[in-house]
Order: C-alpha cells, then structure tokens, then sequence
C-alpha cells in the first residue's frame, strides 16, 4: 500500500511536468531541452523563498513566472533570433545552470528541512487526523487536478486552438491574422511555467534542492507522454493532458517495480534511459505499422 501511494505521489506532482512537456512536445512539435533548466529553477526558487520566510504557495506561484520567463527567453531566442527549436532549448538550459546556482545564493544545494512547505502547514495542517498520513498524496492530487482543468480550459480557448495550429499548420495562424512566433512563444511560456512548477513541488516534497535534479526531466516528461498517448491516445473521451498524467503514473510505476527489483538508486538515470528507449522503440513500431507496411519475414 505504501509503494502505491509512493508512486502516486510522484506520479502527480511529475505530472505536472508531463503537463508541460505535452505542450512542447505533442501541441508544438518543439523539442525544448530547456526542461532541463527550468524544472530545477522551480526548486531553487521555491527553497530560496520558503528558508526567507514567504508563504509556501506563494512560492509555487513565483516559480510557475520563472520558469515562464526562461520559456520567454527560449520562445525569443528561437523565433526572433531565428535559431533552430533545439538549440533554443539547448541555449536556454546551458545558461539556467549558472543562474539556478545563483538563484540558490551560490549553492548547488539547498535544504529546507526546518521551514514550512505546503505538506505540512496551511491546508495540511487542517486536515483530520486520519488523514495526515496522506497529506502529501491530497495536496498533490488537488494540483494536479487544478492543473489539468485550467490547461484543459484554455486549450478549449481561441488561443488554445492558436496553439495547436501553430504545432500542426502554421497558414492556419497566418490566415487568422495572427503572429504564429508570438504564438508558439506563448506555449513555451506556458509549457515551463509547469514544469518550474513541478520542480516546486518536488523540492517541498523532497524538502531540497539540488541543481543535479534537472538532467533528465525531458526524458521523464517524453517518456510519461508517449505512454499516456499510446495507451489511452486512442480513446476518444480521454483528453491529451488526462493521457499524459496517466503516463507519469505510469513511468513512477515502471521506476517503482525497477527499484524493488534489486537495482539501485544510483542507477536512477540508467532505467530511466532504458524506460525511454523501450517507449521509443514501441513509438517507433507502431508508426510503422500504420504506414501500411507488412512486417518483413
């Protein structure tokens, strides 16, 4: 019971991220490596200002601006400066390292263990008793909840179907009269405002940051989608951002079973390389399959 409510845990606060990724990667078409930088800038900012004294939530909602103002600078590098979509992102998440670092007051990590999170004050603090055990799995459920309806909303907007057509067919913005860079830039704004969010979430979970917990996110978020739109793509009343949270519980389930398998916590970068790959090569197979092609001998 306590494995399962583990991966939940992390299933909904790292669907947030997958939140995020689904923006870039599934709406966009955007390979935005940046992921890297801004999911650990949420954590940095979020320690920063919970051992200075500010209100927990408020400082999931100063990360969720960071990390939208690094999304501005990699939307700006890519379409104003004309750089390609991956080194955008690559720009981005190189220069975030230092600043995440600086960001910490010049540490690489932080730790937080005596200031107060939204796990235990405020709307924890006042749940019943027999709920404390399960504090951390409420609170993460209620944000990604809150998460995935105001995405769901605003994709349901006009500037939400901006956003898928800027990723599908940028004429279409064109021909509505709008700026299809203004638009994308719009989606990488929004895409790492959550996952900044994310890495706030997890630092008060975690109750620490530590600029390493960034390399690898891309991969977690790519990973968490991919599943979620390959299992429950196909569903016509399951929605894109149900798919992908679905995905991140899923990854945290196929880390979790790795894990009590035998392997180790240092090996953590290697399972998820090879949780990705299998997704990958599975991706890879069923578009091939839908090409028509028969399979060879």
């Amino acid at each position: 019971m306590d494995i399962l409510i583990g991966i939940l845990e992390q299933g909904f606060i790292y669907g947030i991220l997958a939140l995020g990724v689904y923006i870039t990667y599934s709406i966009l078409d955007f390979p935005d490596l940046s992921v890297d930088g801004t999911f650990p800038m949420g954590a940095a900012v979020a320690a920063v200002l919970i051992l200075n004294g500010f209100n927990p939530w408020l400082t999931l909602v100063v990360a969720f601006f960071a990390g939208a103002c690094a999304g501005l600078v990699t939307g700006l590098i890519h379409v104003k400066g004309k750089v390609r979509d991956l080194l955008s992102g690559i720009i981005t998440m190189t220069a975030l390292y230092s600043i995440n670092i600086h960001i910490a007051t010049g540490k690489s990590n932080l730790a937080i263990f005596t200031g107060e999170t939204i796990f235990n004050s405020g709307i924890a603090a006042m749940l019943p008793q027999f709920l404390q055990p399960y504090r951390v799995l409420i609170i993460s459920f209620v944000l990604i909840v809150i998460c995935k309806l105001i995405m769901d909303w605003y994709l349901n907007t006009k500037s939400g179907f901006l956003l898928f057509a800027a990723g599908d067919n940028q004429q279409v913005v064109t021909a509505l009269a709008e700026d299809h860079g203004k638009v994308k830039i719009m989606g990488l704004v929004l895409a790492n405002g959550l996952v900044a969010l994310s890495g706030a979430v997890l630092c008060q979970h975690q109750r620490f940051f530590d600029v390493s917990m960034g390399p690898g996110s891309v991969v977690l978020g790519l990973a968490a989608v991919i599943m979620g739109m390959k299992l429950l793509g196909n569903l016509n009343f399951v929605k894109g951002t149900t798919a992908a949270i679905c995905g991140a519980i899923l990854y945290k389930a196929c880390y979790a079973g790795a894990i009590s398998l035998g392997m180790e916590a240092v090996d953590m970068k290697l399972i998820t390389a090879m949780l990705f790959l299998v997704v990958l090569m599975f991706n890879t197979d069923k578009k091939d399959r839908k090409k028509g092609g028969k399979p060879r001998a």
